[in-house]
This record gives structure tokens, C-alpha cells and sequence, in this order.
């Protein structure tokens, strides 16, 4: 779609859970920073370029508005009933909203210390609309800096996903990173040792050889869907258990060195300690650990309205 073609739009929104808070939920970790996602700060709105089953490829603009998320969406045809209906079920799927977070509530009331978590509203951690999304974004994460994640990001949608306009496009298809080789992922999007990764998991998800949307619902245990998600290349202990707290799968801390430096300076006078001492501090929280440690360790970030 380019920027001379006419564009409609329609408006559509949905209702949020108690405790839901938008803004904390945007700031939850970095992936509003990555596209197809954009911050609008000043009218503090989250825009997501959705490529829908249809192929059509759609602007969404989300904000929080009396205790509903309204959406804006803007392309290139009327919008449908149908098309609206997909739309709010993908939002519905970023923010987490049909998630039950009651258990994890409950656990909060019972630490004191804890319970700045319910007073701020955190608790859901914003995802891609779609698995294959995150698993491509984590891989982009493994062994680098976040400057390089977001660089690579970037390439990707920009040199695989369909476009919307102005610059703006979905995030790429599996068949479409399936398409390119291994030299192309080094060269064009700068992905290093990850390219050849990168390329078989599409053409895995592509081919309909692994069903990774089906993890969202998977009857496997925790640790079964841990070592499944653990089984696609480049994918290792780190990026499989941030994997399963976008899941809904908490059991989990994921560990690598910018949490063991918050770890270290929020509990220890900045001093390093070993993986297990920081296991057994969240052990008491059950399957909920992964949760309580994450939200302390970016419990700094409610002090900015843009901590990213």
C-alpha cells in the first residue's frame, strides 16, 4: 500500500480485565521498541502493522481509553465486520487479556513487598500477534546487544514484510523468510551466526512441519513445552524460558547478564552472586517466579513514562 492510496478507517475496541493497566503493559519488556510495533509517545498510543489471514496488511492504532483498548485501524479497503473481528482478536492475543492472572494476584497479597505489583497494574507482558513472531524476535536477542536486536528487527520487516506505507510494514511470513537463503539473512539483515537458524525455523513453520502457534494452548508440562520450544536451533535456556513466560508458562527466570546485574544491584551491593542463589529467592513463588522476577527487576522502569 503506498501513501497515494486512499485509506479507510473504521474504529473497534475491547474490553480490559480488572488490574489491567495499557501503558504498563506497552513497558512490560522491550518489544513495543521492535516493529512492526511503534510508540507513539506524545499521544501515548501503541501502533501495530497487522498482516491479516487475508494477506491484507492493516495500521492499527491502540490506546487506552474508559477502561476499553480502542483501536483505529486504517487500509486499503472498507473494513469488514470480519476483518474487525481478527483485528480485536490479535490485540486480544498481544495483551494478554484472555490470560487469568488471578492465581498470580492472589500469590502478590500475600507478600507486602510485592504488592506495588497490583497498585501499578503490571502483570501481562505484551507479545507478538503471532508465536513465529516471538521466536524470531528472541532469536534476535541471543549473544548481542540490544542496538544489534533492534537493527535486525528492523531488516527483517523492512526486507521481508509486506508493506502498509510510509515506510511501514507487517512483520515477514515464515514463507517469506523461507524464501531467502542464509546468505541473504547474513548480508541483508545482518543476523551473523543466527542466519542459518533463522532460515530453517521458517521453512519448519513454513513447510507446516512445526505447528509453533499451537504452543499457546499446548497440553504439554511446563517443562515438556520447555524443551520442544528449547528444540528449535539457536534457541537455548535463556530464550526458551522468556519464550514460555510469553506462553503463559512462568516456572521459569531465564537468566542472562543484564538481569544478573539488576539481581546483583537491587539485592546483593552490586555484587555478582551464582544463578542458584537467584533461583532459590523467587523458589518460594512457585509457578509464578518467573513473573515476580522479571517485574522486579524492571520495577525502575514505573519511575519513566517511556523507560524504553
Amino acid at each position: 500500500m503506498s501513501s497515494s492510496e486512499p485509506r479507510y478507517r473504521a474504529h473497534t475496541g475491547i474490553s480490559v480485565p480488572n488490574r489491567f493497566n495499557f501503558w504498563r503493559t506497552v513497558y512490560s519488556h522491550g518489544w513495543c521498541t521492535l516493529p512492526p510495533f511503534h510508540v507513539q509517545k506524545e499521544g501515548q498510543e501503541l501502533v501495530l502493522i497487522l498482516q491479516l489471514r487475508d494477506g491484507q496488511v492493516v495500521h492499527c492504532t491502540l490506546r487506552e481509553k474508559r477502561k476499553k483498548i480502542s483501536i483505529t485501524v486504517e487500509c486499503a479497503t472498507v473494513p469488514t465486520p470480519l476483518s474487525l473481528a481478527e483485528v480485536r482478536t490479535r490485540v486480544r492475543e498481544c495483551f494478554r487479556l484472555n490470560e487469568d492472572l488471578s492465581g498470580f494476584y492472589s500469590e502478590v497479597r500475600k507478600h507486602p513487598s510485592y504488592r506495588w505489583i497490583l497498585q501499578s497494574g503490571s502483570g501481562r507482558l505484551l507479545r507478538s500477534p503471532t508465536v513465529f513472531e516471538d521466536v524470531v524476535k528472541m532469536l534476535c536477542t541471543t549473544n548481542c546487544t540490544w542496538a544489534l536486536t533492534r537493527i535486525m528487527v528492523e531488516n527483517l520487516v523492512k526486507k521481508l514484510g509486506d508493506p502498509f506505507g510510509e515506510g511501514l510494514c507487517a512483520f515477514p511470513t515464515a514463507a517469506a523468510m523461507a524464501g531467502v537463503g542464509e546468505r541473504f539473512m547474513r548480508k541483508e539483515i545482518r543476523s551473523g551466526y543466527r542466519s542459518p537458524y533463522l532460515v530453517e525455523f521458517a521453512e519448519r513453520v513454513a513447510s507446516g512441519k512445526l505447528d509453533v502457534e499451537s504452543w499457546r494452548n499446548s497440553p504439554l508440562s511446563t517443562i515438556e513445552l520447555f524443551h520442544e520450544v528449547g528444540s528449535v536451533k539457536g534457541i537455548g535456556p535463556y530464550a526458551a524460558g522468556n519464550l514460555l513466560r510469553l506462553l503463559g508458562r512462568y516456572d521459569y527466570l531465564a537468566l542472562d547478564s543484564w538481569v544478573r546485574a539488576q539481581f546483583a544491584h537491587l539485592h546483593n551491593k552490586r555484587r555478582r552472586v551464582s544463578d542458584g542463589t537467584i533461583e532459590k529467592k523467587y523458589r518460594k513463588f512457585g509457578k509464578w517466579r518467573g513473573l515476580f522476577f522479571w517485574f522486579e527487576m524492571t520495577k525502575h522502569w514505573l519511575d519513566d513514562k517511556f523507560p524504553l
